[in-house]
């Protein structure tokens, strides 16, 4: 795990600017740095790194090939690296290793196979940049399924590309104008998705994408997808597996065994996130299964119940015998974290989860350098409660005409839902319905949709009409408003995983996980994410996903195998913090700083008019509209770092 950045073209080419520049990401490799040049060329890479396979000099990056022809700048962790150098030496190679870094591994690769022919033979997370010093062509890539960032673009004269955009910004021909058609976006999905940053000109690589760039910088081919979700989504579904459970739940189990070992090498120490949830459950269990030592796990906890899984995990831990750390957190030491976001994230970001997210990554990386965390099975395994009450509601209002669900769809939006909230105190607590003032708004909104795939655009949507907010921009087109782009699958339920997995996993949940482990310097692994199992879990049959209705349904009789199914059987919780009680209470001055009238009118991105409308709303307690108006905050609050 490291930092990557360099430049191409311009007026300067001078070392001290590549310098400054990975200085900028010290966080993400404070164990060593790296610049090299090709002034013939007007060339810069630069490497920061975070050591962890190899500790010795033989690691050092940039990195040459023997031949000189090839220079490589890497971010990441090959898994099959010791199995690719038995490749490259069987195929007749001569190969004298230096030392037993992935690094070197990758570099022989891409000079025996190519970028292409590589790229599908690696099983791993990265971003990387090889510069060919022949073809005066620079290649970026990017892992399948995003874990690794990698944005790139033009600003003035000069390409620039990074792990951060925090890099970017020290350049001399930094720009940095804001986009307000991303900003559109970033309001809709509480993240800014690929390929568009907060900054014109500049964009994010998508997964499992290269490019390759050439005449100093000026010429970019169009990005080439080398492995293509939708075809695997599509062909999995279509050859689905016929085997009777338990065969299925075997081979899940080795293929999960397998690519958690592969993510527990490493030259330093190393541990796991465990919430206790099935997901970090299984990671730690198969972790502990083919460990000879109890494994190193974390957990934060809560004093407030409802977002506590401490006890949960220390449970799991116990049974496990894991050597478990956890810290219960104050809402002051969570609070205290949010000054950081703006620099943690460098663009807007505001996933609440963010914030346990960063603390949790700060509390292992006191005593590991490696983490396995269990991202990515509510997308592969059907987890998210969309796939399951949404799914349902949407099976029920389908059957409905058109005429009828506009006349629900009014009635329930001019409801009076602050009222009704009140009336249910004279109910049987079995009958009462939670923030009904909310709800009946939101089931309005379901009701008006035309098909599935509007349907689930408006449940992963924060504000519904985001360019009506900002000032200047139109809202652009994105995957998730082009259906006719879908591969062929079955039903909504599917479509909604596959959506997921191209947006919100690694715009979302992989962004958070990477900026959030990277600031605090520790490198995080993601077993389920291994491409393997991605394309094993589209072959498996949707209903030993869902089954009986539990979601998880195959994942969980793997993980019964190691753990005892009363321990884990308990309402799904979210990883994340009071944001609406801390807007009404401790935050509230921050926050109406932030959003003052007077204040949005001068910076000219928002109209003020309906910001001050849910803020008023929500601090009165008329409705709850923390989510909406954190996208607000964190843009703010990112502004008033970056742009002032």
């Amino acid at each position: 795990m490291c930092g990557i950045v360099g430049f191409w073209g311009g007026i300067q080419c001078e070392l001290d600017i590549a310098e400054r520049m990975a200085l900028n990401i010290q966080h993400r490799g404070p164990d060593d740095a790296g610049v090299w040049i090709d002034k013939s060329a007007g060339l810069v890479l630069a490497h920061r790194r975070l050591s962890i396979i190899d500790l010795s000099p033989a690691g050092h990056q940039p990195m040459c090939s023997p031949c000189g022809r090839y220079v490589l700048v890497y971010n990441g962790e090959i898994y099959n690296h010791l199995d690719l150098r038995a490749d490259l030496e069987s195929e007749g190679g001569a190969f004298d290793w230096h030392g037993h870094s992935d690094t070197e591994t990758l570099l022989a690769a891409l000079c025996h196979w190519g970028v292409q022919g590589t790229l599908l033979r690696l099983n791993g997370m990265f971003a990387f940049a090889l510069w060919d010093t022949v073809e005066r062509t620079l290649f970026l890539a990017r892992d399948r399924m995003g874990e690794k960032p990698l944005y790139y673009g033009h600003s003035g004269n000069t390409f620039l590309f990074g792990s951060e955009l925090k890099a970017l910004t020290v350049h001399p021909d930094w720009c940095g104008e804001i986009n307000r058609e991303a900003l559109v976006l970033y309001l809709r999905h509480n993240y800014i998705p690929a390929p568009w940053s907060i900054y014109k000109g500049i964009f994010k690589l998508l997964p499992a994408h290269f490019i390759a760039i050439r005449e100093g910088g000026s010429t970019l081919s169009k990005p080439q997808c080398y492995w293509d979700l939708g075809q695997v989504a599509s062909q999995g579904v279509a050859n689905a597996f016929c085997g009777n459970p338990e065969e299925l739940g075997n081979e899940l189990d080795a293929l999960l065994r397998d690519a958690v070992k592969r993510r527990m090498a490493a030259d330093v120490p190393l541990g796991a996130f465990l919430s206790g949830g099935y997901d970090s459950t299984t990671v730690v269990a198969l972790m502990q299964a083919q460990s000879e030592r109890p494994t190193r796990t974390f957990t934060i906890g809560f004093h407030e119940e409802e977002y506590n899984e401490a006890k949960y995990a220390k449970a799991v831990a116990k049974h496990l015998g894991t050597e478990h750390t956890e810290l219960y957190v104050t809402p002051e030491e969570a609070m205290a974290v949010i000054p950081n976001l703006p620099t943690i994230y460098d663009e807007p970001f505001s996933d609440s989860s963010q914030i346990p997210t960063y603390l949790v990554s700060q509390l292992a990386r006191r005593h590991v350098k490696v983490i396995l965390s269990g991202d990515g099975g509510d997308e592969l395994f059907c987890g998210y409660n969309r796939y399951v009450l949404g799914y349902r509601v949407w099976s029920k209002l389908r059957l409905l005409s058109s005429p009828i669900r506009k006349l629900l769809a009014w009635i329930l939006s001019h409801a009076p839902g602050h009222a009704l909230d009140s009336m249910q105190r004279f109910l049987p607590q079995r009958f009462r319905v939670s923030n009904l003032a909310d709800r009946l708004p939101k089931l309005a909104e379901v009701l008006a949709h035309r098909d599935g795939e509007s349907f689930y655009r408006d449940l992963v949507s924060h504000w519904k009409q985001p360019d009506c907010v900002v000032l200047g921009a139109t809202e652009p087109e994105t995957f998730l408003d082009r259906p006719y782009m879908l591969p062929d699958l079955p039903g909504l339920r599917e479509r909604m995983m596959y959506l997921d997995m191209m947006t919100y996993l690694p715009d979302d949940i992989l962004t958070k996980l990477d900026r959030a482990s990277m600031a605090v310097s520790l490198e995080a692994r993601l077993p389920l994410l291994d491409h393997r199992v991605v394309e094993f879990a589209w072959h498996i049959p949707t209903q030993y996903k869902y089954r009986n209705g539990q979601s998880k349904w195959l994942l969980r009789q793997v993980l019964y195998r190691y753990v005892p199914q009363e321990l884990m059987e308990r309402p799904k919780m979210g990883f994340g913090v009071p944001i609406e009680q801390w807007l009404r209470g401790p935050l509230r001055e921050w926050a109406e700083e932030l959003l003052n009238e007077k204040r949005l009118r001068e910076e000219g991105f928002f109209d003020p008019a309906p910001i001050r409308k849910l803020w008023n709303e929500h601090v009165s307690g008329k409705r709850r509209w923390h989510y909406y108006l954190w996208d607000v905050l964190m843009f703010q609050a990112w502004l008033e770092k970056w742009c002032k």
